[in-house]
């Protein structure tokens, strides 16, 4: 029996079929050098095999011989590993995928459970269980270059870094932000943690919710009322599950990332006139 294909892609958290074995792979690492462990699972068998192998070496499948041929990472959690049959007429093709860059992040130290405690009475609510942990580890951190998640619209620069307890330099810090970003725009259910080139960073200050958000600047316009804010909360848009999913999806900006130039006719944006009476 003979794979119905020569090549397949193994995203992360799932399997690929080939016919005569499913793939899965367990993790992957950008190195160098960058390695992967493939999880063979052949249908004529009960059993399992992990290979862990470099990018460009070869695996036996049931019989046949394939190659991990290529990974594409669009964040430390995101992934896709490509992997070919070898055949006598095989052509080896160089591998095309972006590697995944960590985050290049200056901490600004810790805070200790009767700082956080302190916190968190400051701001009038309890800070999101994971972010919370993050924030206790670094007191918010400064990007030492431009930064942004892959696919959207959110970039950190070097000048607005994540918030931390800085009473001595507000605009650093976090109780600050909340009366100088949040209260003109966004209810009290959310906490602002940082501000990005093209809007805010928000968690929720309600328990058991531990995404990050994304609100634009474009809907940073209108009355500050309770109507107004509440549109604009309709249009948070979630970035991340948790923060440290967030700290994993940042990634160093190359000059190839940035978008072209574009010039907005009249009307492209959000008219303030529309958050009078909660429109969005």
């Amino acid at each position: 029996m003979r794979s119905f294909t020569h090549v397949a892609v193994v995203p992360n958290n799932a399997i690929a079929e080939v016919g005569l074995a499913r793939f899965g792979v367990r993790w992957v690492d950008v190195g160098p050098p960058v390695c992967a462990e493939i999880i063979v699972m052949p249908f004529r068998s009960d059993e399992s095999f992990a290979h862990e192998v470099t990018l460009g070496e070869t695996f036996p499948v049931d019989g046949e011989t394939w190659r991990f041929a290529d990974l594409d990472m669009s964040s430390a959690d995101d992934w896709e590993v490509t992997v070919r049959r070898v055949d006598e007429n095989e052509v080896m093709e160089p591998p095309t995928g972006r590697l995944w860059k960590r985050a290049r992040l200056r901490p600004y130290g810790q805070l200790n459970e009767t700082q956080l405690q302190s916190l968190e009475a400051a701001l009038g609510a309890q800070l999101p269980r994971e972010y919370r942990v993050w924030l206790g580890r670094n007191n918010g951190a400064q990007p030492e270059v431009p930064h942004h998640i892959p696919g959207m619209p959110v970039a950190l620069l070097p000048s607005a870094p994540l918030f931390g307890v800085h009473p001595d330099y507000p605009p650093f810090d976090l109780v600050h932000a909340q009366r100088r970003h949040r209260d003109p725009w966004l209810s009290r259910a959310w906490l602002v943690i940082a501000t990005t080139a093209s809007g805010l960073l928000v968690v929720s200050a309600e328990l058991g919710n531990e995404s990050v958000y994304f609100v634009s600047e474009l809907d940073l316009v209108g009355p500050p009322s309770p109507a107004a804010a509440a549109a604009r909360e309709r249009k948070l848009r979630a970035v991340a599950w948790s923060m440290y999913e967030f700290i994993g999806r940042l990634t160093p900006m190359e000059m190839d990332h940035f978008p072209p130039v574009e010039i907005h006719p009249p009307g492209t944006f959000t008219d303030p006139a529309n958050y009078e009476h909660g429109q969005p």
